[in-house]
């Protein structure tokens, strides 16, 4: 077999925001380290890629979700608001009751998929 399906809950807001795996992975990331720098470095993008999506993250809902401390004598960083840790929660909830209902559908799938198929090429291995 060619490894288990991933799911991946991505919402999309009426206000046109969406909300995925990347958003919620950066928030967790802040949270473990500290900086936007640093949370996007761990997650391979630039320091200003990183810094527009928090920037968007702060602009999807009515209150913030990250906040920064500009540098000085204790140096500056990141956190989330009382408002990011909540969504953070719900995103890991939500992420973790998807998974759990879609559980029996996502063994049908991993059991029924194709050992031929190669991703992409639009034919499998044997048709040359």
């Amino acid at each position: 077999m060619t490894g288990a399906p991933h799911l991946s809950l991505r919402i999309d807001l009426a206000n046109g925001a969406r909300l995925g795996p990347g958003k919620a992975q950066l928030l967790a990331l802040i949270v473990e380290h500290g900086s936007i720098r640093a949370a996007g470095a761990a997650m391979g993008m630039s320091y200003r890629r990183a810094w527009l999506l928090a920037d968007e993250i702060n602009r999807m809902f009515r209150e913030p979700s990250i906040f920064t401390r500009h540098g000085g004598k204790s140096g500056g960083g990141a956190g989330l608001t009382p408002f990011g840790e909540t969504l953070l929660a719900a995103c890991r909830r939500m992420d973790g009751e998807s998974r759990k209902a879609l559980a029996a559908d996502l063994d049908w799938l991993e059991s029924m998929q194709s050992t031929d198929f190669i991703a992409g090429d639009g034919k499998a291995k044997d048709e040359g």
